[in-house]
């Protein structure tokens, strides 16, 4: 982990996750360091998404620990807290299924990313002036960041259900940078877009990560845009890491050609 550069890093060690008699996860070890644009691949099951949903406090781990340093180098056992308390200490994440209120529009979407940060009882909410009324201006100003970053106004009053898929995924990328994360977990952001708005995507996640200082773990299965844009991955197969490294290490790794392709093909350029 790194400690020292004033980034928030996450360490997962030994991690197992079981459900009955099936084993989604064994003794996962791995490290989102501080400022890096981390990808997990792997074959349908390898347990991508497990390793997320452990992280996010969706699942907790039957075995070993996750652990949070923060900017200003506290330590927090991710696997003992509830998802909502995950968040508040900057932990965001996109689903592979969206997740949004499609009867609500998409500005309304993105501004319950805030409300991690929303403070108050019950009679400071009622009453719109003074603190509470500065307060829903700074949250209202900052989701309008998002949404100009994201080049959402076209569509910030549309109702989400009746919006194409692309864009609701973006929607959903919007309500997890209305956060304001420090890591930013994305569990297929690409899948079921077409070649421009995976290219879009992939933008997004590249500036967010440039520009915003945030880091993101991207799970998908486009393995083009993978390796362009990461630079470091990560690969499981039946929930054991078997290997990580550069794009190019990956890429040539027969270890990773064999989960893909299995046995026979050695080509170094098989997992492209």
């Amino acid at each position: 982990m790194n400690e020292s550069d004033g980034r928030a890093s996450v360490h997962l060690d030994g991690v197992t996750l079981r459900f009955g008699g099936v084993t989604a996860l064994e003794n996962v070890c791995l490290d989102i360091r501080g400022g890096e644009l981390l990808a997990l691949i792997g074959p349908n099951g390898a347990g991508k998404t497990s390793v997320l949903n452990c992280i996010s406090g969706l699942y907790r781990p039957t075995e070993g620990t996750i652990t949070l340093r923060d900017p200003a180098g506290g330590s927090h056992a991710l696997h003992r807290l509830q998802p909502h308390r995950i968040a508040r200490l900057g932990v965001a994440r996109t689903f592979q299924s969206i997740e949004l209120f499609k009867h609500m529009t998409a500005l309304d979407n993105i501004m319950l990313g805030r409300h991690v940060h929303m403070r108050g009882g019950v009679l400071s909410g009622g009453i719109f002036w003074g603190v509470q009324r500065r307060r829903e201006i700074r949250h209202r100003m900052r989701v309008e960041e998002v949404i100009d970053f994201l080049n959402l106004e076209p569509i910030r009053h549309a109702v989400v259900g009746n919006l194409p898929y692309g864009q609701q995924k973006l929607v959903e990328l919007g309500r997890a940078l209305a956060l304001d994360p420090e890591i930013l977990l994305l569990d297929e952001p690409m899948a079921g877009m077409n070649s421009e708005e995976k290219e879009s995507m992939a933008r997004f996640i590249l500036d967010v990560h440039e520009e915003w200082g945030t880091t993101p773990v991207v799970i998908d299965h486009d393995m083009d845009v993978i390796m362009d844009i990461s630079e470091r991955v990560v690969v499981l197969e039946f929930g054991q890491v078997i290997a990580e490294g550069s794009p190019a290490r990956v890429r040539s790794d027969d270890r990773v050609i064999e989960a893909y392709l299995g046995h026979g093909e050695t080509a170094a350029g098989a997992v492209s």
